[in-house]
């Protein structure tokens, strides 16, 4: 099963139906080799053989044990057990982000050792300026559908007397000027470049975050895993350590949901 398995994993990486000379380099084998499991693939359903080219691809049952997989992988539910790891690998607190009715709106978190003092109770609604989660998720998302929670959050912060205010009693730290539509599309435009949003002292002085996309197998992002920590222990690079590990979080989420390894890179 092993052996015959790297036929099937070859098609499912290359994602489209090849020759046998071909399947088998893919998988690492002979073509000798590789033909008697074809025939047992085939006969499973697992594998068919066009009858004109007579090229190789994924079969029927593999098409149905791949729906079946995607109904039964929830991607909160996939995510959660490696948020603890990822929480003790970091040092971090960890969070889960996915697009709501009314925006970014957190659903889960890991809470590290040291916690950090922010508001992210589940169900907590979080801003698309001002936050990683929020900018990561809008940067997925249809302009048109950043851009009426874009205006609406706008119009709340010009309307708060405590915009310009320091963020903490004794701090003369003060939230950064909200950027123009023009100038916010092209920073979400650097998010998708970067794979990797990153907040520096935005809402709460002293406190960084990050954060990366999910994505399933149609490609789509799902959700934002994001870490939450101390500015004097945090890694802000966007290609840094600590954005790596976090990918790799991602990276491994986002295969359990179906997701092509090129996507994931």
């Amino acid at each position: 099963m092993e052996v015959g398995g790297l036929l099937l994993r070859a098609l499912a990486h290359v994602g489209r139906p090849m020759p046998l000379k071909d399947l088998a380099r893919e998988a690492g084998m002979s073509p000798p080799k590789a033909h008697p499991y074809l025939v047992s693939f085939c006969k499973l359903g697992l594998i068919e053989q066009d009858a004109t080219s007579g090229h190789y691809g994924l079969g029927p049952l593999a098409l149905q044990l791949g729906l079946i997989s995607l109904q039964q992988h929830d991607p909160v539910r996939v995510a959660t057990p490696l948020m603890t790891q990822l929480c003790r690998d970091t040092g971090h607190t960890v969070a889960i982000a996915l697009w709501g009715t009314h925006g970014p709106t957190i659903v889960r978190t890991e809470e590290a050792i040291t916690p950090v003092h922010v508001n992210m109770r589940h169900g907590t609604v979080m801003s698309i300026v001002d936050t990683a989660s929020g900018q990561l998720l809008a940067a997925y998302k249809p302009p048109e559908q950043v851009k009426a929670l874009f205006d609406g959050e706008l119009a709340r912060e010009r309307a708060n007397p405590w915009r310009d205010a320091p963020m903490a009693l004794g701090s003369t730290v003060k939230l950064p000027p909200l950027p123009e539509w023009e100038a916010f599309q092209q920073q979400l435009a650097r998010v998708r470049t970067q794979g990797v949003s990153i907040a520096i002292d935005r809402l709460v002085p002293g406190i960084c975050a990050m954060s990366v996309p999910v994505f399933d197998y149609s490609g789509s992002v799902v959700l934002a895993l994001t870490v939450i920590g101390p500015s004097g222990i945090f890694d802000t690079r966007a290609d840094g350590v600590l954005a790596q590990v976090l990918k790799a979080c991602a990276r491994q989420i986002s295969q359990r949901l179906g997701a092509l390894a090129a996507r994931c890179a």
